[in-house]
C-alpha cells in the first residue's frame, strides 16, 4: 500500500546564542503557525543554544525544560517536531536529534560524525546507531549536519524479502556555515540521487556568538536531484508535500539499486 502524501515543514531560523529561553519563544512562535497544517516540522541543529563550544554550561537534560517544551509543542501543533539539542550525559555531551511525536513518545539519534575541524570530537560523544522512524507509512532517516558528508553511513539498502528500502526520506538538521554552502547544496542533491530518496536539509541563518555566518540554503530535493524548495538567507518557514507514488514509480523505472555493491556496515 502506497503511503499518503507527507507534508513536511522546514523551519529555518536565526538561533539566539546561548539563550535557551529566547529560542523556545522564538522557535515556538514559528512552529505554532503550522498548527494543523503539517505532519513533520524540522528545526535546525542545536536550535536551543547554537553550535557551542561551552557544552556542559549550555546542555539540556533529557528530563529538563527543553525536552519538556518540545513535547508540549509537538502536542500543540499535532505534528512530529524534530531538531537537535546539546544533551548532557554525566560529564559528556551528545549532539542529540530528538524525534518528538504529538503523543509524547520520542526517538533519539546521536550525531555519528563529529566535526573535528571545530573540535566537536573533543567535546561530544559520537553516536553508534542509525535511526529509522516511520510516519504515516513513510520510512525516514534523520541525521545531523556533518553526517551529510559520509555516503557509506547513509547508504539506502533494498530488502528483497519485503521489497522495501531502508528509507524514503533522508533528513538533515544543520548549522552549516556560509563559506561551505556549495558543499551543502551539492551533497544534498547527491545523497538524494544516489539513494533514490527524497532528501531534506534544514540549516540556520544569521551569525552565531563565534562570528560564524550562516546562509540558510535549506532545501527539499526529490529523488532525481531536482529541488522542490530552496530557501534564501533569511528566516523562512516553508512546507512541501512529498508524494510516495512518484517515488515508487521512479524506483521501478530506474532500479539502480539492483546494481549496487553489496556490503554491510560494521561498528
Amino acid at each position: 500500500m502506497t503511503p499518503h502524501p507527507l507534508q513536511v515543514s522546514l523551519v529555518q531560523g536565526a538561533t539566539r546564542w546561548h539563550d535557551a529561553a529566547a529560542n523556545r519563544e522564538y522557535y515556538g512562535a514559528l512552529v505554532r503557525t503550522l498548527r494543523g497544517h503539517s505532519d513533520l516540522v524540522v528545526l535546525p541543529e542545536t536550535f536551543l543554544s547554537g553550535f557551542t563550544n561551552d557544552t556542559l554550561d549550555h546542555a539540556e537534560q533529557m528530563d529538563g525544560e527543553g525536552v519538556s517544551w518540545l513535547r508540549n509543542l509537538a502536542a500543540e501543533v499535532g505534528a512530529v517536531v524534530t531538531g537537535s539539542l546539546v544533551v548532557r550525559e554525566g560529564q559528556k555531551c551528545v549532539n542529540r536529534l530528538i524525534w518528538m511525536c504529538p503523543d509524547g513518545s520520542h526517538e533519539l539519534y546521536d550525531k555519528r560524525h563529529l566535526f573535528r575541524m571545530a573540535g566537536e570530537h573533543e567535546r561530544y560523544t559520537d553516536g553508534k546507531q542509525r535511526l529509522i522512524v516511520e510516519l504515516k507509512g513513510w520510512r525516514i532517516c534523520p541525521q545531523v549536519c556533518y553526517d551529510l558528508r559520509f555516503p557509506v553511513w547513509l547508504r539506502n539498502h533494498h530488502d528483497p524479502a519485503s521489497g522495501r528500502f531502508d528509507y524514503d526520506l533522508l533528513l538533515f538538521v544543520a548549522n552549516w556555515p556560509a563559506p561551505r554552502r556549495n558543499a551543502w547544496t551539492t551533497l544534498l542533491q547527491a545523497r538524494a540521487i544516489e539513494n533514490l530518496s527524497y532528501c531534506i536539509g534544514v540549516n540556520r541563518v544569521g551569525e552565531d556568538g563565534n562570528g560564524i555566518a550562516y546562509a540558510g540554503d535549506s532545501a527539499a530535493i526529490d529523488f532525481t536531484g531536482n529541488p522542490l524548495a530552496i530557501l534564501g538567507p533569511q528566516e523562512q518557514v516553508v512546507s512541501v508535500t512529498l508524494d510516495a507514488s512518484t517515488l515508487s514509480a521512479f524506483r521501478q523505472r530506474f532500479p539502480a539499486w539492483m546494481d549496487a555493491d553489496a556490503f554491510k556496515l560494521g561498528n
